[in-house]
Formats: C-alpha cells, structure tokens, sequence
C-alpha cells in the first residue's frame, strides 16, 4: 500500500474520531454517591466526577446530611456541594465528556442549583472550630482538554441565592473543541471580599447540540395563506429529524460493552399511557440482568422515549416512569443502585417518523446507555 492511501486512512479516521455528536451524555448527572463530608487529601467517591480542587484542601462535600445541609436532592439520592473560602480557595469538579465539544458550535445544558443558608465547616483541623458558610457563591462552567484544565468559559451564573432548587439553562459557543468539562464554585466578581459560601448542583441535563433552523425553499407556500376557516392560522407540529435508532440487545449481548455503547429494549413493552412492565418484556429484563451479573463493573443510564401523541409535560413524566420501572425491575433482581441511573426524553429524540403507526411504536422505546 502506498504512502498516499496510508494518508488518505489516517485522515479519515482523524475527520471520524472529532465527528460531532448532537447528545454528549455526562457520567453520573444525577451526581448520585454516599453522602460525606470531603476530606483532605482524601478521594472524592462520586463515580465520573474528579476533584479538581488543590491537594491541600478538602474535596467538596456529597450532600445532604453533611454539615447541617437537609435540602432533600431534586433528582436521585444525593448532590454535590461546592464551597468557597475566605483564605482564597474554592472547590471544582471535572470529567471527560462522552465526546468533545466541537468549535464553533452551539450547545444548551441545564442544572439544578441551589444554595445553604445554614452550611457551617472548619477552615483548620479542629473539628469544633466551625464557621457559617452561608454566603452565596456563583457557578462557572469551564471547557478544557485535560483533567482541571480551564482552557475557556463556557457560562457562569450570578451568585446563586434561592434555597430551593431551580433549574439554570445555558447555552454556549465554544471559541475551540474541548473534551472536559469543568463545574466550578467562584466568588462575587468582581472580587473585593473573600468569603465562606457555597452552591449545590444536581441533575445535570446532557450537552446537546443546538441545530440551525431550517429555511423552507422560496418556492414553497406561505405559512401566511394556510389558514383556518375562522381566519387564524393553522398550528403545525414541530418537525423533528429521527435520530439514528440504536441496535437492539439481541445484536451486542455477546459484544464487549464500552463506556458509551446504546442499545435498545425492543422487547419492553407498555400498553399504551402505561407504565406497568407487560409480562413479554420479562425474558429481554433477563437477558439485560444476565449482562448486568457478567459485568460488574457496569453503570448503565436507561432512558424512556414516547412518541409525540402526548402532551411535553405527559410524554416527560411517562417516559421517566416506564424507565424507572425497568430500574426497579433491576434493583428488585439485586442489582445495586448506584450502578443504575434513569431519564425520560419524552418525543424529543425519535428514530422514525410519527406520521405512522409503525414509526410511532419504534419510538415508544426504552434504551440502555453504558456509563
């Protein structure tokens, strides 16, 4: 083979290996671990989040519980904690993303936040020498491409003041591609004081990819004249194009399964505005409890989609329910917790078309992510 088509496949498989994906799914965005109180030095225990924090410092706190904080999590089991303090250092966590952020590019992320008015810690290492740490702190959302690199500014909020949790969208055009992600706890800026704060983060959304509107050709017919009897114009759905369906369990249980593998349960079934698992969907769960038992290490994400006969709210609310119920199959069997994670999509994300009968069952699905 000569020197050129050695090039020529080097080249393909550089273009394919930064090839933008429109969902980045986030390890862990439920920010699910044991509750504890970071220690110095010490292993920050919250599966595929990294403490980006000094060495000398302790690692942020995995809440609630810890440090009189009771606000009960707003997705899953627990949240993260952030702090700042007055001796000028503050906490941050990081984690490779599932694919990188592509220059140019708009994305829009969301996270719940919230802050502690009654957080006291110990800026020494005696334990009864506890301080407020009540002072509201900001978020900054940082990109970079190694672990606790700040390479650039995604987004950063106003220091976050509400003790109950709100949900914070952000939308971001990074200036380079980027493979890290960076959730940062920061002072008031500009910084005149110093002081003891924090912020609470939970239920991350994943990164997705925001795509350009579609311009009709001119030659098609004005939405203008398309109108009703009665004078007003006629409300047309909003045109999603289908996703590529991923493959079915049956195809990949013999594969070795990677972080980031999908695979569908096209053998879960419903009946229809129904969460209840149907008995034919039992021997699929099994063959999915099979793949769980035979690798331990496993921490999968199932994910819930409707088609788009029902309301946004209703096709959120039963797609989370149908994937809850494939995880609460799977806890009932033994399988722990932590290793289990659930979202519902709702119609956001079809893979066929919803004019059809039958492309409304493809995307009436339960699908598996590997985390």
């Amino acid at each position: 083979m000569s020197r050129l088509h050695f090039l020529i496949i080097g080249l393909f498989f550089c273009g394919t290996a930064v090839a933008q994906k429109k969902i980045i799914y986030l390890t862990n965005p439920s920010f699910e671990g044991i509750p504890q109180s970071g220690g110095i030095g010490g292993v920050f225990n919250m599966s595929g989040w990294f403490d980006c924090g000094p060495l000398t410092e302790s690692s942020p706190d995995i809440q609630p519980g810890e440090f009189k904080v009771m606000l009960p999590p707003s997705h899953g089991n627990s949240y993260l904690g952030l702090v700042v303090r007055e001796k000028k250092t503050w906490e941050s966590v990081g984690q490779r993303l599932s694919s990188p952020l592509i220059k140019g590019k708009e994305y829009e992320f969301s996270l719940d936040l919230a802050h502690s008015i009654t957080l006291k810690s110990g800026l020494s290492v005696d334990a009864n020498d506890l301080k407020p740490f009540s002072e509201p702190a900001k978020l900054i959302i940082w990109a970079g491409n190694s672990a606790g690199e700040k390479g650039e500014v995604l987004a950063e909020t106003a220091p976050i003041k509400h003790t109950t949790w709100k949900t914070r969208k952000f939308k971001f055009k990074p200036k380079k591609s980027y493979s890290y992600i960076i959730l940062e706890a920061y002072y008031n800026t500009p910084v005149t004081t110093f002081y003891n704060g924090n912020i609470l983060i939970d239920n991350a959304s994943p990164i997705k990819l925001v795509e350009p509107p579609v311009v009709p050709p001119a030659t098609e017919p004005s939405m203008a004249n398309n109108t009703e009897k009665k004078g007003g114009p006629i409300a047309e759905p909003p045109v999603v194009k289908p996703l590529e369906s991923p493959p079915p369990l049956s195809e990949i249980i013999n594969q070795k399964l990677k972080t980031g593998v999908t695979f569908r349960l096209d053998k879960v079934l419903f009946d229809a505005n129904k969460y209840e698992l149907r008995s034919e969907s039992i021997q699929q769960l099994d063959d999915l409890l099979l793949v769980l038992n035979k690798n331990p290490d496993l921490v999968v994400l199932v994910e819930g989609h409707t088609n788009n006969l029902l309301s946004k709210s209703l096709a959120q609310q039963l797609s989370t329910n149908r994937a809850k119920s494939v995880v609460e199959w799977l806890i009932g069997k033994g399988i722990s917790a932590s290793r289990l994670q659930y979202i519902g999509q709702g119609w956001k994300y079809p893979v066929a078309s919803n004019k059809t009968l039958e492309g409304r069952k493809q995307n009436q699905r339960v699908e598996v992510r590997i985390l």
